[in-house]
């Protein structure tokens, strides 16, 4: 018999006590059992070790497995590295402290979509407010059909509902030298790898996470444009990045008039 499909959860913290508890239990209430789970933290001074702790201590399922890394990094996506690199399953999702899977069969309704071993599942995303309650859809919604292209007018998969083959992501780490908007460069490059390789990027067509509003790159909006401008230009070009960004602050204006 086959082995399951497995899934690496990956969770970055940093003193994420106040936000935490609600993504563990989202990872532990999943019904689908072969998953690790990575929670990479970045020396925390609150109560954010504890409760991982406690959650190692609770866990009594033999196939699922929690990994616990705390040291000092050089920011959000050297600690994502890390994650990258201990990870030990057939695909690694990034849900990072406040976020949380969208019900507790997420798991096992993108596992059902991995025969053949598409190079990454994709789904959508909800933002929610930090009670956990639903505030909209994205802005950008997931296509039906995804190529790194697609990733021309933005970022159209959340990085919290993307999963990546762990085998391609050792090869293709974050770039550091971006501090707000690695995760889009290293999903177009994961993509581009993928296309190299000949494999699929397959729609889970379900919720895959809830995004906790006002995150990094929300609280950096400007720093994380520039960054997304440069990005775009080294993908597809500086006619094709100027272009959407126009477009994009433009939208935004009228999105704000209203």
């Amino acid at each position: 018999m086959a082995r399951p499909t497995k899934i690496t959860v990956a969770t970055v913290t940093w003193n994420a006590g106040t936000v935490l508890e609600r993504t563990l239990l989202s990872v532990e209430e999943q019904d689908y059992a072969a998953v690790q789970h990575v929670i990479v933290d970045g020396a925390s001074s609150d109560d954010t070790l504890t409760m991982v702790r406690l959650y190692q201590e609770r866990n009594t399922h033999p196939d699922r497995e929690i990994t616990l890394l705390s040291e000092p990094d050089h920011g959000l996506y050297d600690a994502m590295n890390k994650a990258i690199q201990l990870a030990e399953g057939d695909y690694i999702i990034f849900l990072n402290a406040g976020d949380k899977f969208h019900e507790a069969s997420t798991l096992s309704k993108v596992v059902a979509f991995a025969d053949n071993a598409p190079a990454v599942l994709y789904g959508d995303t909800d933002i929610v407010d930090n009670n956990g309650r639903f505030l909209r859809k994205r802005h950008l919604r997931p296509p039906r059909e995804l190529s790194w292209r697609s990733f021309k007018r933005g970022m159209l998969v959340c990085h919290q509902a993307f999963f990546a083959r762990v085998d391609i992501a050792k090869k293709t780490p974050y770039d550091t030298n971006y501090r707000f908007s690695a995760d889009y460069d290293w999903c177009i490059r994961i993509m581009k790898e993928a296309r190299d390789a000949g494999l699929l990027l397959r729609n889970t067509q379900i919720v895959v996470a809830d995004y906790l509003d006002g995150g990094m790159t929300t609280k950096n909006h400007r720093r994380s444009l520039i960054e997304r401008l440069k990005i775009m230009a080294k993908h597809y070009g500086w006619l094709t990045a100027v272009g959407m960004h126009i477009s994009f602050l433009w939208r935004a204006a009228v999105n704000k008039v209203r």
